[in-house]
């Protein structure tokens, strides 16, 4: 078993730290958008269908999840009236989802909520460090990315091989 470099063990130590921060704010954004019926992962769905419609497949692309559980949580929204689902004419079976008013109502009342907290915890840091955080943590995920590609080849060519 390799033994971890000094930028390999920081860099552990950094994801189980952003671990811990998740379920923070998941914890948080559930308790800002439960007035209106939603929780943290439909809030983040809506989030990108107010937008434009789109498929569930691209807002999966988009949110870094699987097809299936924006599936579920899409459907979900639909049956509760925050989204409807519209004919896509590049692909008929690929319907789009589209924010209902209803929708919109709920991410209003979510933004302002979600500012008042996002002023408070923020203003708690130094703009110089949360702005340095950030490119951090876009740098980490662009480096991820690519092999998140290879990744996925990878388990198709055994998928082929077996």
């Amino acid at each position: 078993m390799p033994e971890l470099t000094a930028q390999g063990n920081a860099f552990t130590e950094l994801v189980l730290e952003v671990f811990r921060l998740h379920g923070l704010i998941l914890r948080d954004g559930d308790a800002i958008a439960r007035p209106v019926g939603l929780t943290s992962a439909r809030w983040q769905i809506l989030g990108v269908v107010e937008h434009g419609a789109i498929p569930v497949a691209s807002v999966a692309r988009l949110m870094g999840l699987s097809r299936q559980s924006v599936q579920q949580t899409a459907d979900a929204l639909e049956r509760e009236g925050f989204t409807e689902y519209a004919e896509n004419v590049r692909h008929l079976r690929a319907k789009l989802v589209d924010v209902t008013e209803k929708g919109r109502e709920a991410l209003r009342f979510v933004a302002e909520r979600q500012a008042e907290w996002a002023n408070e915890i923020g203003g708690k840091h130094e703009l110089e460090d949360l702005q340095t955080a950030l490119r951090v943590l876009r740098e980490l995920r662009e480096s991820l990315e690519p092999q998140s590609t290879k990744a996925k080849a990878g388990r198709k060519n055994m998928e082929v091989k077996e």
